[in-house]
């Protein structure tokens, strides 16, 4: 165990009572534990796993106010949803950034007719959309944007103008539609900044991760901690449920009467190396609806091609995973737009899933069922309070957070002293933000440490403004690449494990890392990445063997990737401190992988 978990856990056993419990590490539930922390509250988080390992960690990574929401009437979570993209442009400009978005249309006239039965709340069935009604869209889409996001207007391209744009798309597609929107390249670190930045500004604030919430006795709340077994009772005023599709599941440890709030959809996802796709896309997004009236989506990320997504009633989060036909689902989807290039199932780097926590709903078509979110009172007789969080989606975290907080604080009789509507997030704080600044940035801390204005520019591009912390302590001659991974150092990896709540391998590997996603993730880099982690977090030789065996049986009954893929993975090892990884703001830089 590392030092600063026993410092936190101890911390913890001194402190019996807290003013609120906020079960959840996910997007939302450390956006409510920030607010609330900020405001001064006595506050403490707790996640059964890690943060960030559920569904915010599957998410189509997307930033964006949801085009198609205005179908179905839902005009204030769109503006809601632009209004907090904007935010997050500002906030985190280290890893949102503009993501232009093509729509290839068929027609011009298709879907008037269905999008006007649902704008008045008929039923109709799902479909393509034509030029028209995808006009009339992006028209509101532009005037709710508003022109302080500094986003272009919309425009179409014809059929000429369009195969000159993209000349691999469909024959039969008439025309397109270009508007932006805003991609976010590490969603899983953003969560665990947001968690760090508590940390540093709210000393009465507590989170730990792999601490499970067992229920309610006698108004203590039950947790124990899922790496060594020890049980922890504290005495909240008030719960927070931020466990989003495990809403449910979490309620009923406290009450055998709770209502249903959640059925989930899932939603999986491919990450695919493919030269000839990524080429095509031209650093675009690709946004179209599949004849079944499903949302697909393609573009670039950290130097592969993202494709998703499925949209799939599941009874239980536990245990879902991207299933085979799914696969052919969103490949079938892939060739309906770029027929002429082939993708190859070993091309397939990675494939993850997770289930959106979505209201409960008789809605015929889960495409119908809003993303919009709101809170619900549970009031168990005996127990305390709960504050249940449903709904929602990745863009508008923040202003759930801040909803959820401002109704604890009116039962707690306090009131809001502190806004994060303009607040920067872990390394967007004081990020250069223009090309030219950012080559002064990295100039002056390369000259400063001695090191390569290249390595000091990947740093930046992965942490942000947080680099300059990884920078003091690196020593030039001894920030030497790793073996398995050319673009990491030891120090780098040393850093993140004591720094970043690292309490697994898989907390290392899947989120406070990306290697999964840019395809560099192999077994040799699972052993060296554990020797390396394992020392700083005083882990013996049986736990870093343990730990190895869990990840990877993790990889293979939830990502498809065995031992015997990852063993065939290597890196060049005339490739130091190149990373396939892409900058939000510099073109991607591939380096291909041998298997």
């Amino acid at each position: 165990m590392s030092q600063t978990r026993a410092r936190r856990l101890e911390k913890l056993r001194r402190k019996p009572a807290v003013a609120v419990l906020v079960v959840g590490g996910g997007v939302n539930g450390i956006s409510t534990y920030r607010e609330l922390a900020l405001q001064g509250v006595d506050v403490l988080l707790v996640e059964n796993r890690d943060f960030m390992s559920g569904a915010s960690a599957a998410p189509s990574r997307m930033i964006h106010g949801g085009l198609r929401y205005m179908e179905n009437g839902e005009f204030g979570l769109v503006k809601e949803s632009l209004l907090e993209r904007n935010r997050l442009l500002r906030n985190a400009p280290h890893y949102v950034s503009p993501l232009p978005t093509l729509i290839p249309l068929s027609d011009h006239f298709s879907g008037i007719v269905p999008a006007v039965k649902r704008f008045f709340g008929g039923k109709a069935p799902p479909g393509t959309r034509g030029s028209l009604i995808v006009k009339l869209g992006l028209t509101l889409y532009d005037l709710y944007s508003g022109r302080q996001a500094g986003m272009p207007r919309h425009r179409f391209f014809g059929r000429r103008a369009m195969r000159a744009e993209m000349p691999d798309l469909a024959p039969d597609i008439a025309c397109a539609a270009l508007y932006h929107d805003a991609r976010i390249t590490y969603a899983e670190r953003l969560g665990v900044e947001m968690v760090l930045d508590v940390e540093q500004r709210c000393p009465r604030a507590l989170a730990l991760n792999h601490l499970g919430f067992d229920g309610i006795e006698d108004g203590k709340a039950l947790l124990s901690d899922r790496l060594t077994g020890e049980r922890i009772a504290i005495v909240p005023e008030g719960v927070v449920n931020a466990t989003g599709a495990w809403i449910d599941i979490t309620n009923g440890k406290i009450s055998a009467e709770a209502p249903r709030f959640i059925g989930g959809t899932k939603g999986s996802h491919l990450v695919i190396d493919n030269a000839r796709l990524l080429a095509a896309l031209a650093d675009r997004m690709v946004y179209f609806v599949n004849h079944d009236g499903r949302v697909c989506i393609i573009f670039a990320h950290l130097g592969n091609v993202l494709a998703g997504s499925t949209d799939i009633s599941v009874e239980t989060p536990e245990g879902v995973r991207c299933e085979p036909e799914e696969v052919d689902y969103i490949l079938g989807s892939i060739r309906e737009v770029f027929p002429g290039i082939r993708i190859d199932r070993e091309e397939i780097v990675f494939r993850f899933a997770g289930v959106r926590p979505l209201p409960s709903s008789t809605a015929g078509v889960n495409a119908e069922i809003s993303r919009d979110h709101r809170c619900e009172w549970l009031r168990p007789e005996g127990a305390v309070p709960v504050l249940n969080l449903v709904g929602g989606k990745w863009t508008t975290f923040r202003a759930f957070g801040a909803e959820a907080a401002d109704l604890v604080l009116s039962r707690l009789g306090l009131g809001r002293t502190v806004s994060t509507e303009a607040m920067p997030i872990g390394g967007g704080d004081g990020f250069p933000r223009h090309p030219s600044a950012r080559a002064e940035w990295v100039r002056t801390h390369a000259s400063d440490r001695g090191l390569a204005e290249g390595r000091v520019a990947l740093l930046l591009s992965r942490y942000g403004t947080r680099a300059a912390g990884l920078l003091a302590r690196l020593d030039a001659a001894r920030d030497q690449p790793l073996v398995s991974l050319p673009s990491f150092s030891r120090q780098e990896i040393e850093w993140l494990a004591e720094e970043e709540h690292v309490a697994t391998l898989a907390d290392l590997v899947l989120r406070r890392m990306a290697i999964a996603l840019t395809g560099e993730l192999s077994l040799d880099a699972l052993h060296e990445l554990a020797s390396i982690a394992g020392a700083m977090l005083q882990w013996d030789a049986d736990r870093i063997e343990r730990e190895v065996a869990s990840l990877l049986e993790h990889l293979e009954s939830v990502n498809s990737l065995d031992a015997v893929i990852l063993a065939r993975r290597t890196n060049h090892p005339e490739e130091t401190h190149v990373s396939k990884q892409e900058s939000p703001h510099e073109p991607p830089v591939r380096q291909r992988q041998v298997s």
